[in-house]
Parts: C-alpha cells; structure tokens; sequence
C-alpha cells in the first residue's frame, strides 16, 4: 500500500502527473489539453480541453456491466414508500426527465432550481440537467419564501422543479404557497414549474406555467435523450452556502474537476466499490447531499439511499435497519445525529447485523470525543471524522484509509488530503506557524484541488475579497476556522474566527469551551456563545442539554450541577475560560442540517433580533433561551 504522507506531497509537488493519473477514474469524450491551470490565481481550471459529463459517468457508463445492480434506493419512513432503481431503471427516468425539461425549453447552460423534498425525482432532476448541460441549483426544501426569493433574483432560472409538500416527524409542509409567495417577492420571474404532486397538500396551480410531472412524464417515456458532452471547466452547478447574510452567496463547481474529485475521494477515503451500498443520512440542500447522495456513491457504481425521515422514527433502529437490509458498507452522517441516537436505547446498536459496514464518516461540526467513544463503542468499526465545507466540494482533512490504513484520533478530522495545501498561520501577521500545538487561522495555499470551487456565482471579485483577501501578505484561501496542528500533523478545528470569545483581553475559542463541558458525563449537548459584558467585553455564556434531568429537579441541584460543570471548565483551561452561567434547556436550536444556530443564541443573550430563523428545526428551542433570561 501506499505511504499516505508521500501521496500527499506528490499531490502538490507532481500536481499535473498526479491528476492526470486520478482523472483516468472517469470517463471523457476527449482528454484533457491541460490538466491544471493556475495562470490567473486565485482562479484554478482544472482539466482544461477535457470534455465529459456527470450523468454519464453516474448513469450510462455502469449501463454496460450493473444495469440491473441497484442504483438509487429511496427509503421515506414519512409516507412508507420503498422503492430500488437499478441502473437501468434510473436511466430510463433522468432520461425522462431531461426530456421533459427540454419540453420546457432548458437548453445547455440555462438554469434549473430544485426545491424538493428528499424524494427519488429529486435525484432525477439533477442528474437530468447534469445530462443535458443545465445548471442546477437545489434550495433546501421548505425553505422560507423571502430566503428563496433572493435565491430565484440570483440565480434567475427559467424552470423551477418542485413537489406540493415535504414531510419532517410526521407533519406536512406544503411547499407550493411557500413557492409561489418566493416567484411574488422576487423579480426574476421563471417561465415554468415542474411539480411532483406526492398527494401530501392541495397545490393551485397557474395555467400555462405550472406543469404536472407525471402528465410530461407519461408524455415522454419513451424519447431517448442523449448526453451533452461539456467542456470540464463548464458550470455543473451552484449551490448557496448557509448563514449567508445580504445577498446570497452561490457556489459555483465545474464539471471535470468535480467528478475527478469525487471518484477519487470515493476510493481513496470512502472505501467505495463498484456494487457496494453506500448511505449518506444528510440531504440535497446541502453540499453533503450533491457529493455523496447523488454523484459520489453513483460514479463509484454503488448503490445509494436517499432517506426521507428522521434517525429515531419509526424507532432509533431506523437507520441500523437500513444498514442490515441492503448490505451498507459506507455511511455518512453528522455528530449532531450520532448525538440524538445516544440520547436512546442502546440496543438499537446490537438489534440489527452490521457487519458488512466498513466504516461511519462524521462532518458538519467537529466530532466531539465522548460522542466518537460512544458510536465507536457501540458499532466496533472505525469512526472517521472528516471536515470540510460547501466550498471544497469534499473532505479538506480526514483519514484516506483507502491509500494508507492510519489511526484516527478522537477530537481531530485527521490530516491534509491530497490536492490541499493546508497550514496554519497567524491572523494578524500571516506569518506560517510551524510548531505543533500553535492556534491559528486554517488556511489552503493555492491553486485548490479539483472539485473546489471555481468562483462565486456571476461575482468574481467577490470570490477574491471574501474568500482570498483576509490573510495579510499572502493569497490564501481562509476557512474562517481556528486550529492547531499536532507534532503528528493532525488537526484539531477549534471553531470559528468569528465565534472567538474576548474575555477580558483573552481570546478564546467557544468550540474550546465546548469540548470541556462536553466531557462532564451528565452533557448530551451544549452550545457556547460570547455574550457582551460592559466590564469583561465578553463572558462565555454555556446551554446544555443534560441526559439526567433529575440532576436538575429543583433550584439547589441545578446550582450543584452548574457548579460540577464550572468546575470542570476551571480544572481543563483555566478559570479565565469559565462560563459566567450554565443554563439548562432541553433541546439546542439547530438548522434542519443539524448545524447550531450559535449566532442566534448570541442574539437573544444580547436582546438583539436574531435575525433569518426559516432553517431552524424547531423555534421553541430558542423560545426556551429567550424564557430563561426573561
């Protein structure tokens, strides 16, 4: 086997050689002039004079030796359907849908915004305008009018696929009024609506604008639509990154450097085989979704579940469940749901055959380590935290087990992966800080790997100011995140540059803070915020969720409790780090993606408006915050 570290360094010191070996791991119409092009830096075009297509190398290609190997597999325990496409079968359908969109009037290069639920049509949409050389941009489903109105205003598509409703826990939400009130408040105006009517709402529908899915579909069933080949630095898709203020922020990937960058992590770090099942629990409004719902697993030639529901419903074996039935080697979540399944029965983790499972990867928030021994503990196979983010498109640190078997360490996502010049420097000076265990800002030196991405949608000089301007002295790509590097090379991400806490001159990460509490044994969950002091400028404010709320049944066990818990954070960083309150609530406000609304908390602590709120899961949680300092 490979030496990782070796690998790595060939990635960034043989770059052309490197890639060229990686871009054989999928199939082009014509071969790539140049392999990378980094001229005109930041901007990077990778495999430039290459020409080929997503869905062809997520559909087609497999045609030839799986067409009857199962594809997509959609599980929805909402509305207890079940149902495996094979290849063959998915083929039949994107075809259907390319052509149905083409009925519409999408040409090569026009937009498609996809605001659906986690249903297989969904899937169907993307790899339809993959195939046909649309650009797609998927809005997470239920996403609030006024946040999808300035998304329709940027992204100006001519056709918007959607359903009448999604389903979350049971309750329906109707997705046409939401819809239709977004096309009122923005001023671009789409020209068709593609619905997939699931039977779940009533939808009015606009005549001449609004379409029924399965009327075109039946219409077009049989009309064969080839794939477009594109160059590899065409647009494949953009998708918006979450906690945007103002106007959106689209991120925009190519098409050759993305699907290179996807069959190869697909080999090198998720252990993927053609023929395999791989189930990745996040969904398609997030970049998670694009990477490994829909490409990844599909131009790896497994199969992949699309899951519509929750990890505890029908029962907190759900997902396990799912792992024994189709044989799931691979499996993708987050921390935040690894978290809700410790709050129930363990059993669930001894109920279900999952021996053919591989491995689990966690990202979205930084994999705390009581939560990494417990799911460790209770599958017995390796736990393999990875951090990234929508820009990168796939793992910026992890373990590549696929290239050289290495230990992960509990509290760290792992390592630099090929393609990414990782470092830490100072935020002031942008000096590089070599020495282990030196807090910085995580920074990649460029040009970027392929996959990441190309630009900010129709904004390149915002793509420069924001992404590649803050670092003094130096063009790098700052993640807005602080880390420390070990003597091993590990990473350890210690939250973001702007959730630090200046606590009387001392500047403290909450994320830090965070992990201390996390480790006392009665925590499930906590969130820390910075709350302005008139004396301190800032004091750590700490919410937790407790697993024993009788530690905290009247008002002398909640001041022990919240004593414990102070005191723990005084032995492990000092009392400087100590929260100034404990406050004790029973659920932590958190978007549907399972990521903390920390600069919401923030906001109520301060009495100041929190601001968008249309991705929190459950509003009673930040009423709960709100109550307890009334």
């Amino acid at each position: 086997m490979t030496n990782y570290a070796d690998f790595h360094r060939r990635s960034l010191t043989d770059r052309d050689a490197f890639w060229a070996e990686q871009a054989r791991l999928i199939d082009w119409k014509t071969r790539p002039a140049t392999i990378c092009d980094a001229s005109r830096p930041p901007f990077v075009h990778w495999f430039a004079g290459g020409t080929t297509n997503l869905c062809h190398n997520a559909v087609d290609r497999h045609l030839k030796d799986r067409a009857d190997q199962a594809s997509l597999i959609y599980v929805s325990t909402e509305t207890n359907q079940e149902k495996v496409y094979t290849f063959r079968e998915l083929h039949a359908e994107v075809q259907k849908m390319a052509a149905v969109l083409l009925s519409l009037g999408v040409a090569r290069g026009d937009r498609v915004l996809i605001y659906m639920p986690m249903i297989a049509e969904a899937a169907f949409a993307m790899l339809a305008c993959a195939r046909i050389g649309a650009i797609h941009s998927v809005v997470f489903g239920g996403f609030a009018s006024v946040s999808l109105a300035s998304r329709i205003e940027d992204f100006t598509p001519s056709v918007i696929v959607s359903a009448d409703a999604g389903s979350r826990a049971g309750k329906v939400l109707a997705y046409k009024p939401l819809l239709d009130e977004a096309i009122r408040l923005s001023a671009h105006k789409p020209a068709s609506l593609l619905l997939v009517d699931r039977g779940l709402a009533p939808m009015e529908r606009s005549p001449g604008r609004d379409h029924d899915w399965a009327e075109l579909a039946q219409r077009h069933a049989d009309v064969q639509v080839p794939c477009v080949w594109l160059d590899s630095t065409d647009i494949s898709y953009t998708i918006y990154t979450s906690g945007t203020t103002g106007r959106p922020k689209g991120v925009q990937r190519d098409v050759g450097g993305y699907a290179v960058a996807l069959a190869a992590s697909m080999k090198h770090i998720f252990l993927g085989e053609p023929g395999e099942t791989y189930f990745s629990t996040s969904d398609i409004g997030w970049v998670v979704g694009h990477s490994y719902i829909v490409y990844g697993p599909l131009i790896a030639g497994m199969a992949t579940i699309m899951y519509e529901g929750l990890p505890i419903r029908p029962d907190a074996g759900i997902w396990w469940s799912l792992v024994e039935k189709y044989k799931v080697t691979s499996m993708f979540s987050a921390p935040t749901a690894v978290r809700v399944l410790k709050k129930q029965d363990p059993a669930f983790l001894k109920k279900y055959d999952l021996s053919s499972l591989k491995a689990l990867f966690l990202a979205g928030e930084p994999l705390d380590e009581p939560t990494a021994r417990w799911i460790s503990d209770g599958l017995g196979v390796p736990i393999i935290d990875n951090y990234w983010q929508t820009e990168s498109g796939w793992p910026i640190l992890t373990i590549a087990n696929g290239v050289e078997k290495q230990a992960s360490k509990f509290g760290s996502p792992g390592v630099p992966m090929y393609g990414y010049d990782v470092k830490i420097v100072h935020e002031s000076t942008g000096e590089e800080l070599t020495e282990p265990d030196q807090k910085g800002v995580v920074v990649i030196a460029g040009p970027t790997p392929p996959g990441f991405m190309q630009t900010v949608w129709r904004d390149d000089e915002r793509f420069v100011s924001t992404y590649w301007s803050s670092i003094p002295g130096q063009q790098v790509y700052s993640t807005f995140d602080w880390g420390i590097r070990d003597k091993d090379g590990y990473f350890y991400i210690l939250g973001r540059t702007d959730d630090v806490i200046n606590v009387a001159g001392h500047r403290l990460g909450t994320r830090e803070i965070e992990e201390s509490i996390s480790s006392h044994p009665n925590v499930a969950e906590v969130a820390v915020v910075g709350v302005a002091d008139p004396l301190k400028g800032q004091v750590a404010m700490a919410f937790v969720v407790i697993r024993d709320t009788t530690a905290v049944h009247d008002d002398a066990a909640r001041l022990k409790l919240e004593g414990d818990i102070m005191k723990v954070v005084d032995d492990q960083l000092g009392a400087v780090a100590r929260p100034a309150r404990v406050r004790f609530v029973t659920l932590l406000p958190k978007t549907r993606s399972g990521k903390l609304l920390r600069r919401a908390i923030q906001a109520v602590c301060e009495g100041r408006d929190p601001g968008d709120l249309t991705t929190i899961e459950d509003p009673s949680a930040l009423q709960q915050i709100k109550d307890l300092l009334a």
